[in-house]
């Protein structure tokens, strides 16, 4: 069992940053072992996919409307992964999950409220 907890979520002005964070309650190896993704879901729609590392951190992924601003990173000894977020728009406004994925089995955190507005 993998419990995750996100942070960092919150209201901007659109134009500024975020950073979110996502901590694991297992051991440093056993984090290791997962690949994590952010999700988010905005009111009315379905959950999509935001971003995505590898294991070791050497891979990532983004969904296109995020490329360029979006910066996933994970630091496995704090058993952490980070969301950074910059030139926030309002269409980035949803709930921000993480997801750890190892061997088609998943982990889910309870989410963070991000709203970008003016």
């Amino acid at each position: 069992q993998v419990q995750l907890v996100e942070s960092g979520g919150g209201l901007v002005q659109p134009g500024g940053s975020l950073r979110l964070s996502c901590a694991a309650s297992v051991s440093r190896f056993t984090f290791s072992t997962y690949a994590i993704n952010w999700y988010r879901q905005a009111p009315g729609k379905e959950r999509e996919l935001v971003a995505g590392i590898s294991s070791a951190g050497g891979l990532t992924n983004y969904t296109d409307s995020v490329k360029g601003r979006f910066t996933i990173s994970r630091d496995n000894a704090k058993k952490t992964v980070y969301l950074q977020m910059n030139s926030l728009k309002p269409e980035d406004t949803a709930v921000y999950y993480c997801n750890a994925i190892r061997f088609q089995t998943g982990f889910w955190g309870q989410g963070t409220q991000v709203t970008v507005s003016s």
